[in-house]
């Protein structure tokens, strides 16, 4: 039998043990409450990442419905309401396509929640709401005021037509919980004919981007409130959400309220089309949807808002979807010369840009999961020169003409091409480096699937490590690991690759990124697996 002398030394020591998980319990607890200028937030802990503070919906302007449907965000004014930031919010209004695609076939987690509802439903997601404008926080538990942790600001892409917070691949959780250093926010914005409407009867036709800015300015006056640094946010975007953060930057270029920019696959060098001064294709919608006013486009607008939002996203994607004639085309930003341009090289040439670092990448596969979906071909996919060619034209060509225009003015830019083909995020071989598979890479959420290899996770750990010295210092914080701004140096056209050779073996190699861009300036042939 145990005598009590024996036992009190373990019943002292576990007494101490619970104490301090207690008091780390009441520590986190404490710090789960936050006061900021529009309200008190309080948020959550997963037990699965007990580091990580969540804040998974605070709205940063006013429901755009009703009358307010098609005008510029509101910010949300000062308050001390009191909000439970528990459930990830509502994405912005969107429509699910019945036709499959790689996306919502092979790789789902790059979706939005649709929490139950079919990713090929033919219909409007359920999960998305025009009450949609918030963002999500992720910070280290114990963060404080005093922090200073340097800040990333994700715009998600989605062609402009979908996306949002609510996207599995994107929630940075793990990386976050791993790094201890720095913090994440993602928000939303208005997508499709809800944010880019161009339609005659309004004064503003690119409220999306307004929201993005408005997003922004929220974070700046009150990260400091969840630990971070607003003197360091970086924002940051993946293929539309790039092109937003090059759109966004040069339409405040004299208040960017940024120190640097990350353009993952996508910069404001893509073709923007001319405005379409007809506005025809609002009034197309209007027209179908009841609300036929030829001669007066206030009213055409003023019934366009009565009309529920769940019948245009609808009418919308099932004409698209049944490839109706004549051709309804997607509604995306347009140049209004105010907050998007049609040409962003002679704006640099005048002085025009935002003065701060960028980091600007690609995937050497980019279009393979872009291209029409193989359905009598799965295990071989699409015609591999047609994908080249491709991800030359429309990604490799905008990375390159945005570096060489910010190099032509002095502005420090940062190079990198990921060409990983890892299997727990690469399901079909065919696929290798695809339009976002950097994306989990980075997030840290590449591991939520089974497959993960060591070379996979220290090419990973390898890439966080390098961006969150970027987010700590955009001017020199890659410089001083060894990764050299592009023009700078000997080998001047300087850019890192992740992940290249057989077996993607290499964690990272110094080339040039002429091996990449020459397939855009001098029309060598591109390789998509180097």
């Amino acid at each position: 039998m145990w005598s009590i002398r024996f036992l009190l030394p373990f019943f002292l020591l576990l007494t101490a043990v619970l104490a301090a998980e207690d008091q780390t319990t009441l520590t986190s607890k404490k710090n789960l409450t936050i006061k900021a200028t529009t309200g008190i937030y309080t948020g959550l802990i997963d037990p699965d990442f007990p580091n990580v503070r969540q804040f998974r919906s605070i709205a940063y302007a006013e429901p755009p419905i009703g009358k307010h449907r098609w005008l510029p965000p509101v910010p949300v004014g000062p308050s001390l309401r009191r909000s439970f930031a528990y459930r990830f919010p509502p994405s912005c209004p969107q429509y699910l396509t019945k036709n499959l695609t790689t996306w919502n076939s092979n790789i789902t987690d790059f979706a939005i929640g649709v929490y139950g509802q079919s990713l090929t439903a033919g219909a409007m997601a359920q999960a998305s709401s025009e009450d949609c404008l918030y963002l999500a926080i992720w910070t280290p538990t114990n963060a404080t005021a005093d922090s200073n942790l340097p800040v990333a600001l994700f715009l998600p892409g989605g062609d402009f037509v979908s996306g949002g917070v609510d996207v599995t691949y994107q929630k940075p959780t793990p990386w976050v919980q791993r790094t201890q250093s720095h913090i994440v926010v993602t928000a939303n914005y208005r997508v499709n004919i809800a944010g880019f409407p161009w339609a005659a009867g309004l004064e503003e036709q690119n409220v999306g981007i307004m929201d993005q800015r408005a997003a922004l300015e929220w974070v700046y006056a009150n990260i400091g409130f969840f630990g971070g640094d607003n003197s360091r946010i970086t924002l940051w975007g993946h293929s539309a959400g790039g092109v937003a953060v090059d759109i966004v930057s040069h339409a405040y270029h004299d208040n960017p309220l940024i120190a640097g920019m990350f353009m993952q696959s996508g910069t404001a060098m893509v073709n923007i089309s001319y405005p379409d001064h007809s506005y025809g294709n609002f009034t197309f919608v209007a027209k179908n949807l009841g609300c036929d006013f030829p001669e007066d486009k206030i009213a055409e607008v003023d019934c366009m808002r009565h009309v529920p939002m769940t019948l245009i996203q609808n009418f919308m994607g099932q004409y698209r979807d049944n490839n109706t004639k004549p051709a309804l085309s997607l509604f995306k930003p347009v140049p209004d010369e105010k907050r998007v341009f049609f040409n962003y090289t002679l704006r640099a040439q005048k002085g025009l840009s935002p003065k701060v670092p960028a980091l600007v990448s690609t995937t050497s596969n980019e279009s393979a999961t872009l291209s029409r979906y193989p359905l009598t071909n799965v295990t071989e996919g699409p015609y591999q020169p047609s994908v080249d060619a491709a991800t030359v034209g429309v990604f490799v060509c905008l990375a390159s003409n945005t570096t060489v225009s910010r190099q032509k003015n002095s502005l420090t830019t940062y190079r990198y091409e990921y060409a990983g083909n890892f299997s727990s995020i690469t399901p079909l071989s065919w696929m290798g480096a695809y339009h976002a598979s950097d994306v989990p890479m980075i997030f840290g959420t590449y591991a939520r699937k089974q497959g993960v290899t060591d070379l996979q996770r220290k090419v990973a750990e390898t890439m966080q490590d390098y961006i969150l010295a970027f987010l700590e210092d955009p001017e020199n914080g890659l410089k001083k690991k060894g990764w050299l701004p592009y023009g700078e140096g000997e080998g001047q056209k300087n850019m890192l690759r992740f992940a290249s050779g057989p077996g993607s073996q290499s964690i990272e190699r110094n080339v040039s990124a002429a091996e990449v861009d020459d397939a855009c300036v001098l029309g060598k042939t591109h390789v998509f697996n180097p």
